[in-house]
């Protein structure tokens, strides 16, 4: 008998899997496998787990957020080849799952665990960190994940924020050279953001035909600092309507550096990643192959 490994965030939302746990077990076992539970105990426990007891098992699955995702795709790129990975969203945004059309309820999102379509998808690496979706720096990274969910523009909540700010000196902006395939650019920046998702904060928005997980590439977005109010509410209407002007810039890369003059603190997947003054943003082409829905 074919055997998973199931690596489960206990407290994410709040502590659904647990009162689901048998269910969901059962369905593991209905498509044919023995079941090995492992609930997390710490941080960073489910990337022990997903590196050391991984190899043992035929397929690995995992329930919590944005988090619990991360840590264990950091654990399974440690192995060659990684297993292919499940994944029971049950966070407060799972941002990522949209990219991959798992569904909302949990039984159902089991099923697609073991049996839906595996899909290679492409990672990124920070510096010496792993992320899955998204890195980003700046304006509201710190609350960039609890925002009213009737703004629904990938980079509405930002749009909104920059609306409702009164006066230019509560932005503060960060002096940086910013180097990629496609050259060179040094400015002072509010915000920025290294991203392969369509789906930032709880907010979709970003068209699926631009966003593809498995090309390599990354999507990447710089928002200068406004100089005048006209400036911010140029830069708001241009972020709501998704068309980068001179102080919205956009592009494509599969590798991208960032040099700060002083320590700037990132958000890997929504968790604080550190503040280096460098920061080597790498994509990991087709790195880990997820279980898609329909």
């Amino acid at each position: 008998m074919k055997k998973l490994l199931f690596i489960y965030n206990p407290h994410a939302g709040k502590g659904a899997i647990v009162r689901r746990l048998g269910e969901v077990a059962a369905r593991f076992a209905a498509a044919g496998y023995q079941v090995t539970l492992h609930p997390t105990t710490g941080p960073r426990d489910a990337t022990r787990a997903a590196m050391e007891e991984a190899p043992l098992y035929d397929h690995v699955v995992c329930c919590g957020g944005d988090g619990t995702l991360n840590e264990v795709v950091t654990g399974l790129l440690e192995l060659d080849p990684p297993p292919a990975l499940g994944y029971l969203p049950a966070g407060t945004t799972n941002d990522f799952s949209k990219n991959l059309h798992l569904p909302a309820r949990m039984l159902a999102a089991a099923e697609c665990a073991v049996s839906g379509t595996p899909r290679p998808c492409d990672m990124g690496r920070f510096n010496d960190r792993t992320f899955v979706y998204v890195a980003a720096f700046g304006a509201f990274t710190d609350v960039s994940y609890a925002t009213p969910q009737t703004f629904k523009n990938a980079f509405g909540h930002l749009a909104y924020v920059l609306n409702g700010v009164s006066k230019l000196g509560t932005l503060k902006s960060y002096p940086l050279r910013v180097e990629y395939e496609g050259g060179v650019i040094e400015d002072e920046f509010i915000y920025g953001m290294v991203s392969n998702t369509v789906s930032v904060g709880g907010f979709r928005g970003l068209d699926p035909k631009v966003v593809k997980l498995d090309d390599g590439l990354f999507e990447v977005m710089l928002v200068k600092l406004p100089r005048t109010l006209a400036e911010l509410n140029t830069i708001a209407n241009a972020l709501l309507q998704q068309k980068p002007d001179g102080n919205v810039i956009g592009f494509h890369a599969a590798r991208v550096r960032f040099t700060s003059p002083f320590p700037l603190p990132w958000a890997l997947d929504g968790e604080f990643g550190g503040d280096p003054c460098v920061a080597e943003v790498q994509n990991m082409p087709q790195a880990i192959t997820l279980m898609q829905g329909k």
